[in-house]
């Protein structure tokens, strides 16, 4: 059939309207391929502290399929320097947490991870003036990805790891009507003193590094101090001693000096850092009236010798609403989710399927 031009009014009004028309919500994904890396372009990020992000993009990956009622989305955003590809990997299978024949798997990389919207991948507002931003925001953008780019108007739950935790207890408090069960996994509605003493130490200890330069550095520095604090409370001082014997001490003290928090970029680190820091799912309010508004089906996970991400708040919520709660109690303490996981994904599983 042959092409007849538009006439140049009919024309001009058509791209007028279709620059003034917000841009419509992609409900019709084309198939992909389980754990193939996307991409939410959000246009403009309000944050809470007044600022914006410009370009605002998420990555995501997905496993499985949407039912045909669309209710078996389960939303699971990223930890503190991961990202979908890694989450994925311990995430989707039959064996581990979110089994994707069941559910519809979707794993968010969070803001300053280096693939989301980042100091690192920002043109507009690279490396130190790039706005700050919370778990609050986190969780507001991944709320848009939910309703404007996969058309979802309801999940049937959101879970977590550590921030991913975080950014779990803000969705059960800021979108309680939006999510049937939620199961935040060591993470922590409101860090206490103990967790803000270690992410306090690893920020000062990352702006003291002279290789970080305020922020202006032309190629990634290692950050050897930040690691090896990070390193040192990731899990208990028995699982440390026992994973490096005094005599490979040497050689691995100075490999932390060497590779540190590379790949990751530092400005990015420095970032998420200050999101937990500011971390509040109560936002300055009371913790109790934050902890009304929550109506899903809770399954609260902690870690008994968690030097990370100090299990109280999360106990004290978990009771607070009546929620279940699980506890990992070997000494690997923050990472006892993957020591543990043959203890710890079918209890996920079961709660994730009303058992």
């Amino acid at each position: 059939m042959r092409k007849t031009a538009l006439r140049p009014t009919l024309a001009a009004f058509l791209a007028f309207a279709a620059l003034a028309a917000p841009p419509a919500p992609n409900h019709a994904q084309q198939p992909v391929a389980d754990g193939q890396q996307q991409f939410a372009d959000l246009g403009v990020c309000k944050l809470a502290n007044g600022q914006q992000i410009t370009g605002c993009r998420l990555g995501y990956r997905t496993w499985g399929k949407l039912n045909a009622d669309r209710s078996n989305a389960v939303f699971f955003p990223t930890w503190f320097s991961g990202n979908s590809a890694t989450i994925g990997a311990r995430a989707a299978g039959t064996d581990k947490l979110v089994d994707p024949a069941k559910y519809f798997l979707v794993v968010i990389d969070a803001f300053g991870d280096g693939v989301s919207s980042s100091p690192s991948n920002s043109a507009t507002q690279p490396g130190p003036s790039f706005p700050a931003f919370t778990t609050r925001d986190m969780v507001s953008a991944e709320y848009r990805l939910a309703t404007e780019t996969l058309g979802l108007k309801h999940l049937h739950a959101v879970m977590g790891i550590s921030m991913g935790g975080m950014q779990t207890f803000e969705w059960m408090v800021n979108y309680p009507d939006f999510m049937d069960v939620a199961i935040p996994i060591v993470g922590s509605p409101k860090l206490n003193g103990y967790d803000l003493l270690l992410w306090h130490e690893e920020e000062s200890a990352l702006e003291a590094d002279p290789a970080w330069q305020n922020g202006h550095y032309t190629q990634r520095p290692p950050m050897g101090a930040v690691e090896a604090l990070h390193d040192m409370n990731l899990s208990t001082p028995a699982h440390y001693a026992r994973a490096h014997p005094p005599q490979n001490f040497n050689a691995d003290y100075a490999e932390y000096f060497k590779t540190g928090i590379l790949p990751f970029d530092a400005n990015d680190w420095l970032y998420q850092l200050e999101a937990m820091i500011h971390h509040d799912a109560a936002h300055n309010g009371s913790m109790e009236k934050a902890e009304k508004r929550v109506k899903a089906h809770v399954l609260v996970v902690v870690a008994a010798q968690d030097h990370m991400v100090n299990p109280m708040p999360a106990e004290d919520l978990a009771k607070a609403i009546g929620a279940q709660v699980f506890v990992l109690d070997s000494d690997c303490g923050h990472i006892s989710t993957t020591c543990e996981a043959g203890k710890l994904d079918p209890v996920v599983r079961a709660f994730l399927d009303g058992k």
